[in-house]
């Protein structure tokens, strides 16, 4: 995965340059960099990116502390002080002559700290692996960081400039980055990860150095991430001959791609981290739920909601960071976890000896039954169904389909190759098919391509201003019926900290009922969406009942059999099956009480007393009704 920071002009003195840069160790004062990245048992860094020439670096070359210090400390050239000294030398002033080592005007973020990390798995075969093992591993991930850098330059970087950053362009040249390279965790566990410096400096295309906008690196960030997943999955697979398959990490968010056929003993072996943050986490969250001021009231929330939740991990993470081990070699650090696994694992060692031709005959077994070739327009409408569940509102831009659409790939793949370009293939047959562009734009900025709001074609394409009905003077408004009282049992005591439910599992019922649908339209020659004005949004999708003529009588709701199709890949179990099933019954009753109110108001008859009092609170109702599938709620529901 990658994560990114911003990097400003003092952090580079206090934090990267004493403990980043040598292994996220401490740097002592005066030691020179080399010498503590030596000492620490790391690499020196190298310079990559297309535009190292227009400031006369070469690709690879070795990153020296005052390059560093110039280009990301001050946001000069990185030879500034050779370029001063040789204009002193030539009779300029002081002011002329520092200004032919500027690059552009002076900014606060002078960088962004890219930081890539392959999946725990290949961690493994890394770190217990052989010799030429570690080498696939390494080279598979530094073809990865190449890959998603030469994204940012082509597709996401961007400079802009004029009054207001009206104007806006691509860097003319590419963009210039450090990678430093780190091998281990705090916790003394294999982690190779890379820090990838990215310099926010560029030049336009009429040679004026400007500022790479760095909200834009923020936003693609995820879309960035899951490229860099993908491909550094995909190399590794396909050198090694190995397969991917999914492996839920938390209940109730998206699985992670990880080796097939490497021992669960092993990743846990690798998570004493994770085990320590957890615990801690289940403190921090208990004591947010019940917090309260002087008078008795809670102070923040009775449930811990998705972002509060990041927000206390964060802390957690913070409070349970131990001191960095003692450096050692890369050839020691191997010894030592190999000499750690083998007594974790204890009567089961011989795995290690054997880990990659078990993940091999695993891969053989997976590669036999996935197919090579990709079904473009089952990828867009499964990306569209997930994005619309997991997005607020339902409203999404480019990106977010991207991002989804990079990892359905490396879902269906399973680490085969892919061709270049596919992914973008994906996002626009989902723009141009399933989804409804809702653009208000209310500056130029909106009326560009990335920034164009779209949601998907099931739903009202209701304008922004319109998301919350008014309310009708003189009727109170009926709270939502709870269509998943019936289903979701929840014994008391089974949830000591109240959490907001995960959307994740919705998305993917949703996903795989909307492939179902596609493939019964494409078979019956029927278009995939009706004319009814408001369908069931995605959230409500995994209810949805197979295209049955009008007068088709009640049956089977759910076309089980094509829920099942990649069902490994999906995770449901016969049980969930049948609940979905159960759940669309109940659905299908509401819909034909919808109908009959509909064709009475057709003819022209007025509404009955069970009728809804108007279409406001219809909507509303519509808008607010909870899900019968609720994952995560308690332990009553399926799983």
């Amino acid at each position: 995965m990658m994560d990114i920071a911003l990097i400003t002009a003092g952090q580079m003195y206090r934090y990267y340059l004493r403990q980043v840069l040598v292994g996220d160790g401490r740097r002592p004062a005066r030691k020179p960099l080399r010498r503590a990245q030596q000492d620490a048992g790391v690499p020196a860094g190298r310079w990559m990116g297309r535009g190292l020439p227009a400031l006369g670096l070469a690709l690879g070359q070795e990153v020296t502390e005052a390059q560093l210090r110039s280009l990301f400390g001050e946001g000069r050239h990185p030879y500034a002080d050779r370029l001063v000294a040789e204009q002193l030398a030539a009779g300029k002033t002081p002011v002329a002559a520092r200004r032919a080592g500027a690059l552009g005007r002076k900014v606060k973020v002078t960088g962004a700290d890219l930081v890539f990390r392959p999946q725990v798995t290949l961690q493994l075969l890394w770190a217990l692996g052989d010799e030429e093992t570690r080498k696939v591993i390494e080279a598979a991930h530094e073809r990865a960081i190449a890959v998603v850098l030469a994204w940012i330059e082509d597709d996401v970087a961007v400079i802009r400039y004029k009054a207001g950053g009206t104007e806006r362009t691509r860097p003319a040249h590419g963009l210039v980055a450090a990678r430093f390279r780190h091998y281990e965790a705090r916790s003394g566990m294999p982690l190779l990860h890379d820090h990838l410096l990215l310099s926010l400096r560029a030049l336009r295309p009429d040679g004026v150095w400007g500022a790479v906008h760095s909200t834009a690196l923020l936003e693609s960030a995820v879309a960035a991430s899951a490229l860099y997943n993908e491909v550094v999955m995909m190399e590794a697979c396909e050198a090694l001959g190995l397969a991917s398959e999914p492996r839920t990490v938390t209940a109730g968010r998206r699985p992670v791609m990880e080796v097939a056929g490497v021992p669960h003993e092993l990743i846990r072996w690798t998570s004493r981290r994770s085990e320590q943050i957890a615990a801690c986490l289940t403190g921090l969250e208990h004591e947010y739920v019940t917090a309260t001021d002087d008078d008795g009231n809670l102070k923040f929330a009775p449930v811990v909601s998705e972002r509060a939740r990041a927000k206390l991990n964060r802390i957690a993470a913070r409070k349970t960071r131990p001191a960095k081990p003692r450096a050692r070699s890369l050839a020691q650090l191997r010894k030592d976890w190999q000499s750690s696994a083998r007594a974790i694992l204890a009567a089961s060692a011989h795995l290690i000896d054997t880990l990659l031709e078990r993940a091999r005959a695993a891969a053989d077994a997976i590669r036999a039954r996935v197919a090579a070739v990709v079904d473009v327009g089952l990828a867009a409408v499964a990306v569209t169904a997930t994005v619309f569940v997991m997005n607020k509102d339902g409203y999404f831009h480019r990106r977010h389909l991207l991002a989804e659409a990079r990892r359905y790939l490396a879902l269906v793949q399973r680490g085969r190759r892919r061709e270049p370009g596919l992914d973008d293939q994906v996002v626009d047959a989902a723009l141009a098919e399933h989804c409804t562009d809702i653009t208000e734009a209310r500056t130029e900025r909106g009326e560009e391509p990335g920034y164009r709001l779209y949601t998907a074609r099931w739903s009202p394409a209701a304008p922004l201003s319109s998301r919350a009905p008014a309310a009708v003077p003189g009727r109170d408004r009926k709270p939502a019926p709870d269509l998943a009282a019936p289903f979701l049992p929840v014994e008391p005591g089974e949830w000591d900290i109240p959490r907001v439910p995960l959307r994740h599992d919705r998305a993917v019922i949703a996903a795989r009922v909307l492939t179902a649908r596609l493939r019964t339209a494409r078979r019956t020659g029927r278009p995939l969406y009706g004319t009814a004005v408001h369908q069931p949004p995605p959230e409500q999708l995994l209810l949805f009942t197979r295209e049955q003529p009008a007068a088709a009588t009640a049956g089977p709701t759910v076309d089980l059999a094509a829920l099942r199709t990649d069902l490994e890949a999906l995770g449901l179990t016969a049980e969930q099956l049948d609940y979905v099933g159960r759940a669309g019954q109940r659905l299908t009753e509401l819909r034909k009480e919808a109908k009959q109110r509909a064709d009475r108001a057709a003819a022209g008859s007025a509404p009955s007393a069970q009728d809804a009092p108007d279409a406001h609170r219809q909507d509303e109702q519509h808008a607010h009704r909870q899900h019968p599938y609720e994952p995560g709620r308690g332990h009553g529901a399926p799983r």
